[in-house]
């Protein structure tokens, strides 16, 4: 890269955040300014060894602040926006939407004002060059059937408070560019696995249930399929966009890793199993347990729970060249592994108003065998 270049990543201490951070940081190539309010799924630890790096700075705040968000403009002159903060959990949507409309509506709309003020008043090269890069989900355009697959063709229906969230903040986003000209992209991925994931999402939950010894929820009869990528391969991949990409276009991300929620729980069992056996884990001994699929338990099925996602990265691969570079079995065995050995950071991310929301909302306090 000929320079290094300023850029603003909002929610970078939340899971891709932090994997996309360190991958910019780690290039040599940028100095990033990561803003993030520090919510629930927002782990400080996550980036405590960058505190002093020369090439990364922390800013603490929400990205709705009207005040804030414009001086760290004017303070940092960025290149770009690298636009993540978002809240990503369905089940905390069904309960209540408020963050997520306030967050992903509201936030995006507080990002796109000040990013168009700051971009208006540049002027030449700087001007030309920046881009505001938002990053989006595949859940905007609802559900699949048995076949096809989601393309930047597929027109969006979203089925749950979250993911009507994230289409809103999406249409604001190609809105403001053909409206005002304010270069943007969009990229919307598959389900992200890996390190440094909140525990609240589907592997991380099953790992450290496991391990525990407690349930392994898995709604309806676990027939509802989702399209797997490692984080790590998504972050190249924003990276590609952001360095590649022309403003107006959008891209949809994945890894071509389609799985049944059952089969990828019974999966994670069995790596456990191996790594971990459970007679070398105090909960599961003391229960005679002899295979962390004895845990697995159906629930009730959330409402509105989409059937299948499935991504065709076509498009990226045929104009930027990107590719996944992890299978699915690599990564998620040194996603198990990282999860094993961080144990402190998991400590810490299970604290707090996280584990009282889960006792008080979560599914596992109706499980039901199946039958």
């Amino acid at each position: 890269m000929p320079e290094k270049r300023t850029v603003l990543v909002t929610g970078g201490c939340g899971f891709i955040g932090t994997n996309l951070v360190r991958l910019l940081v780690g290039s040599g190539g940028y100095h990033v300014v990561n803003l993030d309010a520090l919510t629930y799924a927002a782990n400080p630890l996550s980036l405590v060894d960058l505190a002093d790096h020369p090439r990364y700075e922390f800013v603490k705040g929400n990205i709705t602040d009207r005040h804030l968000v414009p001086a760290l403009f004017e303070k940092y002159q960025p290149a770009g926006v690298f636009h993540l903060a978002a809240e990503t959990h369905v089940d905390r949507s069904i309960v209540s939407a408020d963050d997520f409309v306030q967050t992903n509506v509201i936030g995006t709309y507080s990002m796109l004002e000040a990013a168009r003020t700051y971009w208006s008043g540049l002027s030449g090269e700087r001007r030309n060059k920046f881009l505001f890069l938002h990053i989006s989900t595949d859940e905007v355009f609802g559900s699949l059937g048995e076949d096809g697959y989601f393309s930047e063709e597929t027109p969006y229906a979203p089925n749950s408070p979250y993911s009507a969230s994230k289409a809103a903040s999406d249409h604001f986003v190609r809105a403001y560019h053909h409206t005002y000209g304010l270069p943007t992209i969009i990229t919307n991925c598959s389900n992200n696995y890996g390190p440094y994931q909140f525990p609240e999402k589907m592997i991380p939950l099953m790992i450290l249930n496991a391990l525990s010894g407690k349930p392994l929820p898995v709604y309806g009869d676990g027939s509802n399929v989702r399209d797997w990528i490692y984080v790590k391969d998504h972050c190249k991949a924003i990276q590609r966009v952001f360095e590649n990409s022309k403003a107006g276009e959008a891209y949809v991300v994945g890894a071509g890793n389609e799985r049944r929620n059952i089969d990828l729980v019974r999966q994670i069992c069995d790596f456990l199993d191996e790594i971990a056996p459970p007679a070398e884990i105090h909960p599961l001994r003391e229960r005679g347990l002899k295979s962390y699929a004895e845990l697995i338990q159906f629930v009730e099925d959330r409402p509105g729970h989409d059937h299948r996602y499935a991504i065709d990265s076509a498009k990226i691969t045929r104009q930027l060249g990107w590719q996944a570079e992890v299978g699915f079995e690599a990564g998620l065995r040194l996603t198990i592994e990282w999860y094993l050995s961080n144990l402190e950071w998991v400590k810490q991310a299970s604290s707090g108003s996280y584990g009282e929301w889960i006792e008080k909302n979560y599914a596992w306090r109706a499980l039901k065998e199946k039958k």
